[in-house]
C-alpha cells in the first residue's frame, strides 16, 4: 500500500507537505496539453456525448453510460424570467428569513441596513447596494448564523415634499396637508423598491420592514434626542449655516454637493487703513496705505467687519509701477500679484504679520464704517493677497473671530437669499448671487476701491437636492455640538474595521471639518423638533419631561399629532407644572429634525437591544459624510459607544465608460429593464442571477461600471457555470449518495485527490465571502472549474464513467466525488446565485422533495480528504504526465506506450502505490497518464525501439515542512502502441481491429 510503504521510509512524518512550488507548477502545467487528449473536453462538460467516447452510431452505445439529467443547458427570455420566479415560489424564498431567525443558532450576524430614499424607482445604486448586502447575509446564514437584517427607508425631507406637491408648492396647504401628500408619495416610491429589491432575491421579512415616518421609529429617535439634550449636547443659537435660497431651509454639511466647475466673480478690492497699526507708524512714514484684499464672494463685501491677517507670516507696504498706489499685503503673493495686476509692485517696507495689530480700515461701501485689522489661523497664502475680508454672518471661519473679537454678526441677507433693507436702497432685493454680487462690484468701482475683476472656476457648495448654489447666512437654528464628541468619536472608530482600510482617513477628515451639525429645518415633512416657544419672550420650553411626553404621544398617534392636537394636550398640566406660566404662554416649534438625525438614530429604534451594536454597516461612499457619521455621532452622543463594528464602503454604479449616470447622456442603466428585457431586442431579458452576478464579480471598493458588455459578459459567466454543473447532474444520473456513496479511504487516489481540492476550494471561498469580496470567490470558482475540473479530472475520469459498469467501485467512486463537487459548487454559488443554486438543488440527488438548499447548511468538506500522501502522490504522477505530454505535442496520448524508470525511493513508492504491477492497461497510473499502456519500472529498457520518444524530469518531495526532502528523477520512454482501438470505449487496448477489450468484453457479455 502507498501511505504503508512511504510511512516505512519515515516514521516521523505526520503528514506530507505541500510542494512549495504548485502553484503554476507541474500539475498546473500538464494541464496545459489537455486539449490534445482522447478524452478532453471537446463542446464543453454537457455534451451529449464526449470527445471519442462512442461512435455517433454503434453496435455498443446502449452499453455506454452517458449523462442524462433534464436539467436545462440553457435559459432565456420568458422561459428564464419564468423558472426564476417558480424557484423563488417552490423554494420558500419570502418564508425564509422568518425560517432562520426561528431557528437555534449560536451566533448572531446583524447588517443593519442604511435607508435608501423613498423617493423615485429602483435604480442599479440601490441593486449594487441591496444585492452586495444580500449575497453576505446568506452566506451568514448558510453557515449556520441566525442574520438580523431589516430593511429600512428614509422617508421624509424635502425632495420628498418637493416632488409630492410639484407644480402646487406649499402656498395655501397647511402643514397636515403637505404631510398627507408626502406620505403617499413617499409610500408609494417604498412599494416600487421593496417589489424590485424582492424580485432581486434579497432575503428578508419584508412585512417588519423600519420606516422613519413611523411613530414608534420616530419615539426612539426622540429619546435620543432627549439624551444628547439633557447632556448639553444640543442647543439653540444664532449663527451661520448653510443656507439653500431654492429651498428655503438651512442644510448641514451632508446635504451639500460640491461643484467643482462653479464659476464666479472673484474681485480685488482695497480697504484704505485710516489708521496704520501703532507699530508700523513708528517704523516707517508709510503716507497713504490701503489693505488689498481678495475674495470670490463680492456679495459678502457690505457685511464686511474685519479684515484678518496671519501673525506670523511677512507682510510688506508696496507701490505700484503704474499708479504709486500703496498697497499691504503678505510678501510671498507679491510677485504672482505684479503678474496678475500687470505692473512691477516696489517693496517700501516689510513687516511680521503681529506688527498689523491696532490697524483700522475704512469699510468701501458703507459711509463712516471703519473694521479692524485682527489676527486668524485660517489666513492662508495659497491664493490671494494673504489678507481676509471677514464678514462673520457669511462664514464659518469668519463667525469664529467674530465670537473671539465680540464683532457684529449683522445679517444682509434673507431666506430667499436677497438682500434686506439693512444692505441699504440700492441692494434691497437683489439676489446675492445674481445681479446683487454685480451691483456690490459696480459699488466698489464707484469708490475707486475696485483692483481687478476676473472669473474664477473653483469648487463651492450645491443643495443635494435642487442642484442650485447655497449661501452661508446665520440664523436661528438647533444645533449639535460636534467638537465636544469629536475626540471620543475618532477614539471608538479606531476598535471599527474598516473596508476598505483607506475610507478611515476620509472618516476621521469629515469629523475634523464638522465643528457642529444644524439639525433644525424649516419644512413641514419631518419629525417635529418638540419644543415650544413663549409667545412674549420667545424662549424656549424644552426638557426631559417635555420631550418624553411628545415621544409618548408619537408612539402611539404618529408625529402629525404635533399639528392636530390641541396644546394642552402636547402641554398638559403634569408636564407643566414643572415650569410656571400657563399653556396659552406657548406656540408650538415650526422645525423639523435634520433626516440625517432621523436615519442617524436608526441604531436605536431597529438594533437588538441586548447589544444594539451592528456586525457591520455596508454603504456607498458617499455615506462617509452621512449616514455612516451622524450614526456614529448620535450613538458616541447617547452611549459613548459607534453603533457598528465594521465598516464596508463601496464605490457608485457608473457607465461602461466610467462616466456618472444621466438621463441627459442616455447612459442610465434600469435595473428592471437589465431583468426583464427592454422593447429594443439588442436589450434582453437577462434575470436577477445575471444582476447579482453582476454586483459579486465587481471591484465594489472602486467604481463599478455596468452596460451591455458587462451584462452579456456576466451571462456568458453563467452559462459557462450551468455547463458545469449539467455535466455534474448527468454523471449522477441513478446515483443516490445515501446509499451508494464510496468511503473516502477506498476510493481511486485521483478521486481523493479531487476531495482535497474541493476542501481548498472551500476554504478560499469562505474566506472571501468572510472578507466581503465575492469577485474573490468568483475567481476561485472559475479557477477551480476551468484548471482542476474541466482540464484535469473531467478528461481524466470519463472512460471510467461511461465505459466502467455502473456498479462498479471505481464509478462510484468518481459518482461519489462528483456528487460532493456539485454540492459544494452549488453551495459556493449560493450566496450570488440563489435561483441557479436553488434549481441544481432540485435536480441533485440525495436528499428529499422538498428539501431547499438555504435551510441544508454550507459546504461539507471534511478534514479528512486532506489525506497524508495523497497530493505528492498524485502531483508526482502529474509531474511525469507532464513530461509525457511535452514530448508528444499535439498527438493523441491514448495511442502511445509509457515506460516510466523512478529510480528506488520515496517517488517510486508513491507510483507504485497508483500501480502495483509492472505494466497495465487499466490503473490508477494509466488513468492519470491518459495512456494506452504504463510500465513503471526502475530503469529503463535497453531494447527500447528507434522511434521511442525519451525524456528526463525530477520532482522535489517534501516532508514535515522540508525537514525530509528529496529530489528524485525519472526518465520516460514514449513509443505508440501496437494495441487496436476497442470499438467500445475507444481507447487502444483491443488485441485486434473490431475486437472489444477485456473489460469492454466483460461488461457486454453480462450485459447479453
Amino acid at each position: 500500500m502507498l501511505l504503508c510503504r512511504v510511512s516505512a521510509v519515515s516514521q516521523t512524518v505526520a503528514r506530507w507537505g505541500r510542494r512549495s512550488h504548485r502553484g503554476g507548477g507541474l500539475l498546473h502545467r500538464a494541464l496545459s496539453f489537455s486539449s490534445s487528449r482522447c478524452h478532453g473536453v471537446s463542446s464543453g462538460e454537457g455534451s451529449a456525448q464526449p470527445a471519442e467516447a462512442v461512435p455517433a452510431q454503434g453496435l455498443y452505445r446502449d452499453s455506454v453510460l452517458l449523462p442524462r439529467t433534464e436539467f436545462p443547458m440553457k435559459l432565456i427570455g420568458q422561459k428564464l424570467l419564468d423558472r426564476e420566479l417558480e424557484i423563488q415560489r417552490e423554494c420558500g424564498f419570502a418564508e425564509l428569513y422568518s425560517w432562520q431567525r426561528e431557528r437555534k443558532a449560536k451566533k448572531e450576524f446583524c447588517l443593519h441596513d442604511g435607508p435608501p430614499y423613498a423617493n423615485g424607482d429602483p435604480h442599479v445604486g440601490h441593486a449594487l447596494n441591496k444585492i452586495l448586502k444580500d449575497i453576505r447575509n446568506r452566506f451568514e446564514m448558510l453557515r449556520g448564523r441566525q442574520v438580523h437584517y431589516v430593511p429600512g427607508w428614509d422617508c421624509h425631507g424635502l425632495p420628498i415634499e418637493l416632488k409630492a406637491l410639484g407644480d402646487l408648492g406649499t402656498s395655501g396647504l397647511s402643514p397636515l396637508q403637505i404631510r398627507q401628500k408626502a406620505r403617499e408619495f413617499a409610500e408609494g416610491a417604498i412599494a416600487r423598491q421593496r417589489a424590485a429589491f424582492q424580485r432581486w432575491g434579497v432575503m428578508a421579512d419584508w412585512d417588519q420592514c423600519y420606516y422613519t415616518f413611523d411613530g414608534a421609529y420616530e419615539a426612539a429617535q426622540l429619546k435620543v434626542f432627549q439624551e444628547m439634550h439633557s447632556k448639553g449636547l444640543i442647543y439653540q443659537d444664532y449663527k451661520p449655516v448653510f443656507w439653500s435660497p431654492s429651498s428655503r431651509t438651512a442644510l448641514a454639511e451632508a446635504e451639500l454637493e460640491y461643484n467643482p466647475q462653479h464659476v464666479s466673480k472673484a474681485i480685488y478690492a482695497t480697504f484704505p487703513l485710516v489708521t496704520l497699526p501703532p507699530k508700523l507708524a513708528s517704523e516707517a512714514d508709510l503716507g497713504s496705505v490701503s489693505v488689498l484684499v481678495w475674495t470670490t464672494q463680492p456679495w459678502t463685501i457690505p457685511a464686511n467687519q474685519a479684515v484678518c491677517y496671519m501673525p506670523n507670516a511677512q507682510y510688506s507696504v508696496v507701490k505700484r509701477a503704474d499708479n504709486s498706489q500703496l498697497l499691504l499685503m503678505a510678501t510671498e503673493r507679491t510677485a504672482s500679484l505684479a503678474a496678475l495686476l500687470g505692473t512691477e509692485l516696489e517693496s517700501v517696507g516689510t513687516f511680521t504679520g503681529s506688527q498689523l495689530e491696532g490697524g483700522m480700515c475704512k469699510h468701501p461701501t458703507v459711509l463712516d464704517k471703519e473694521v479692524p485689522l485682527l489676527p486668524a489661523n485660517h489666513v492662508t497664502m495659497t491664493k490671494g493677497t494673504g489678507l481676509v475680508h471677514t464678514a462673520p454672518a457669511h462664514g464659518m471661519e469668519d463667525y469664529s473671530v467674530a465670537s473671539q473679537f465680540k464683532l457684529s454678526v449683522e445679517c444682509m441677507v434673507d431666506g430667499e437669499g436677497k438682500f434686506t433693507e439693512l444692505a441699504g436702497p440700492e441692494l434691497q432685493n437683489l439676489s446675492v448671487m445674481g445681479e446683487g454680487a454685480d451691483k456690490v462690484i459696480s459699488m466698489l468701482k464707484a469708490c475707486g476701491a475696485l483692483v481687478k475683476e476676473e472669473q474664477c472656476v473653483h469648487s463651492y457648495p450645491y443643495d443635494w437636492r435642487t442642484k442650485q448654489p447655497v449661501v452661508i447666512r446665520p440664523s436661528k437654528q438647533w444645533f449639535i455640538n460636534t467638537a465636544s464628541l469629536k475626540d471620543k468619536a475618532k477614539e471608538v472608530l479606531q476598535k471599527v474595521r474598516v473596508l476598505p482600510e483607506s475610507a478611515r482617513g476620509s472618516l476621521l477628515v469629515m469629523l475634523d471639518r464638522r465643528t457642529y451639525w444644524c439639525i433644525s429645518r424649516q419644512r413641514s415633512w419631518g419629525v417635529p423638533i418638540p419644543v415650544f416657544y413663549h409667545k412674549d419672550t420667545g424662549d424656549a420650553l424644552i426638557n426631559k419631561h417635555t420631550v418624553s411626553h411628545i415621544a409618548n404621544l408619537f408612539k402611539e398617534k404618529g408625529s402629525d399629532c404635533w399639528w392636530e392636537l390641541p396644546m394642552e394636550t402636547l402641554l398638559p398640566p403634569e408636564v407643566l407644572k414643572k415650569v410656571a406660566g400657563p399653556v396659552t404662554d406657548y406656540v408650538r416649534g415650526e422645525d423639523v429634525l435634520d433626516i440625517w438625525f432621523d436615519s442617524g438614530a436608526s441604531w436605536a429604534a431597529v438594533l437588538e437591544e441586548s447589544d444594539s451594536r451592528a456586525d457591520v454597516y455596508v454603504e456607498g461612499k458617499d455615506q462617509i459624510g452621512g449616514w455612516f457619521q451622524s450614526s456614529l455621532l448620535t450613538s458616541v452622543a447617547a452611549r459613548n459607544k459607534a453603533p457598528y463594528k465594521a465598516l464596508v464602503v463601496h464605490g457608485f454604479a457608473v457607465s461602461e465608460k466610467g462616466e456618472k449616470m444621466s438621463k441627459s447622456l442616455g447612459n442610465v442603466v434600469d435595473p428592471d429593464t437589465v431583468i426583464n428585457g427592454g422593447k429594443d431586442p439588442s436589450t434582453p431579458a437577462y434575470g436577477a442571477d445575471v444582476l447579482r452576478w453582476w454586483v459579486a464579480e465587481s471591484n465594489v471598493f472602486s467604481e463599478v461600471q455596468i452596460g451591455p458588455t458587462v451584462l452579456s459578459s456576466a451571462r456568458d459567466s453563467i452559462s459557462k457555470l450551468r455547463n458545469t454543473l449539467k455535466f455534474l447532474l448527468g454523471n449522477l444520473h441513478g446515483f443516490d449518495p445515501r446509499t451508494q456513496a464510496v468511503d473516502p479511504k477506498e476510493m481511486h487516489y485521483i478521486d481523493q485527490y479531487m476531495l482535497h481540492l474541493l476542501r481548498e476550494y472551500s476554504i478560499k471561498v469562505t474566506d472571501a465571502y468572510s472578507e466581503f469580496d465575492s469577485s474573490r470567490a468568483i475567481r476561485a470558482l472559475q479557477a477551480f472549474i476551468a484548471r482542476d475540473l474541466s482540464s484535469f479530472y473531467f478528461s481524466i475520469i470519463k472512460d471510467r464513467l461511461y465505459c466502467d459498469p455502473e456498479d462498479s467501485l471505481g464509478r462510484r467512486s468518481c459518482q461519489t466525488v462528483l456528487e460532493e463537487i456539485l454540492d459544494g459548487l452549488a453551495r459556493s454559488i449560493a450566496p450570488i446565485l440563489p435561483h441557479l443554486a436553488e434549481e441544481v438543488y432540485l435536480h441533485a440527488p440525495g436528499h428529499d422533495k422538498g428539501e431547499t438548499l438555504f435551510k441544508s447548511g454550507w459546504i461539507k468538506s471534511s478534514s479528512v480528504w486532506r489525506r497524508p500522501g495523497l497530493e505528492e502522490a498524485v502531483e508526482g504522477a502529474c509531474a511525469i504526465r507532464d513530461s509525457f505530454l511535452s514530448s508528444i505535442p499535439g498527438k493523441n496520448a491514448a495511442q502511445y506506450d509509457l515506460t516510466v524508470a523512478i529510480e528506488p525511493g520515496l517517488l517510486f513508492e508513491l507510483m507504485e502505490s497508483l500501480q502495483e504491477e509492472p505494466t497495465s492497461t487499466s490503473s490508477q497510473l494509466t488513468e492519470l497518464m491518459m495512456a494506452a499502456r504504463t510500465t513503471l519500472t526502475s530503469t529503463l529498457p535497453r531494447d527500447l525501439p528507434p522511434d521511442a520518444l525519451l525524456s528526463n524530469g525530477s520532482f522535489l518531495i517534501n516532508l514535515e515542512g522540508g525537514v525530509i526532502r528529496e529530489d528524485s528523477a525519472y526518465s520516460i520512454a514514449v513509443v505508440p502502441t501496437s494495441a487496436a482501438r476497442c470499438p467500445r470505449c475507444r481507447r487502444y487496448t483491443g488485441q485486434s481491429a473490431d475486437c472489444l477489450c477485456p473489460r469492454c468484453q466483460s461488461i457486454v457479455s453480462v450485459a447479453n
